[in-house]
């Protein structure tokens, strides 16, 4: 026979386990990203996109520098495979944007 007026399961309100302030990381990449986009709608196409190729190299750097426990959101798959990703894209954009010639 079971006690009816026991609870089943004990429980808590949910709450994430780092404040929104621990996203630095996350929030410093998008920042440079934003000011990468600003200065192309400027017409300065070359300078936000190098700065464009930056930001995703300070996605980079982060994730090589700060632990798992550090990097927040910016983290997505192993750590292995963000800075194969992250270093590809971030070298790739910058060639390319540095490649591209000035209007004439």
């Amino acid at each position: 026979m079971t006690d009816d007026s026991a609870p089943l399961a004990e429980v808590r309100p949910i709450r994430p386990k780092n404040p929104w302030w621990a996203q630095w990381p996350l929030a410093a990449v998008l920042a440079t990203m934003g000011v990468s986009f600003v200065f192309v709608a400027l017409d300065e196409f070359r300078l936000g996109s190098v700065l464009l190729g930056v930001s995703v190299l300070l996605a980079f750097a982060l994730r090589s520098v700060l632990p798992d426990g550090r990097i927040g959101l910016l983290a997505v798959r192993t750590k292995r495979t963000d800075l194969i990703v992250l270093g590809a894209l971030g070298v790739a954009l910058t060639i390319f944007a540095l490649w591209v010639p000035p209007p004439s």
